[in-house]
């Protein structure tokens, strides 16, 4: 068992939605897992042991979704370090494709449409 701090009370606070004027004087003591786990082997009334299993149950399900959340987070830094090799072989590509069309000579234009002739003397008379 221990006493939180401040911050840690602060935390609590505004996510259990206890009013600035009201609530609590001091820092709350809270458990952990294996305060809980020695209190159960003191309390050995029926009330005791049923909020100590949701108790345990809760830090269980804690502990699951923070493995959850780690597994997520590694998968989202793999998934970053794959778009950027990805990204860099898409940059070389098109610098490729540039390099390619810099070196290749354009040819030249042609002229569009039909050549007129002047008419020659014997189509004028």
């Amino acid at each position: 068992m221990f006493q939180l701090t401040g911050d840690e009370a602060e935390n609590l606070r505004s996510q259990i939605v206890i009013s600035s004027w009201g609530g609590r004087r001091y820092l709350p003591f809270v458990f952990t897992e294996q305060g809980v786990a020695m209190l159960s082997s003191v309390l050995k009334s029926d009330r005791a042991i049923q909020v100590n299993i949701a108790i345990m149950r809760a830090f269980v399900k804690l502990r699951e979704i923070l493995a959850t959340h780690k597994e997520l987070d590694q998968r989202l830094g793999e998934l970053e370090k794959k778009f950027q090799r990805h990204n860099r072989d898409i940059r070389e590509v098109f610098e490729a494709i540039r390099a390619l069309l810099a070196a290749t000579p354009r040819p030249a234009k042609g002229t569009f449409g039909y050549r007129v002739q002047p008419p020659s003397k014997n189509e004028r008379s």
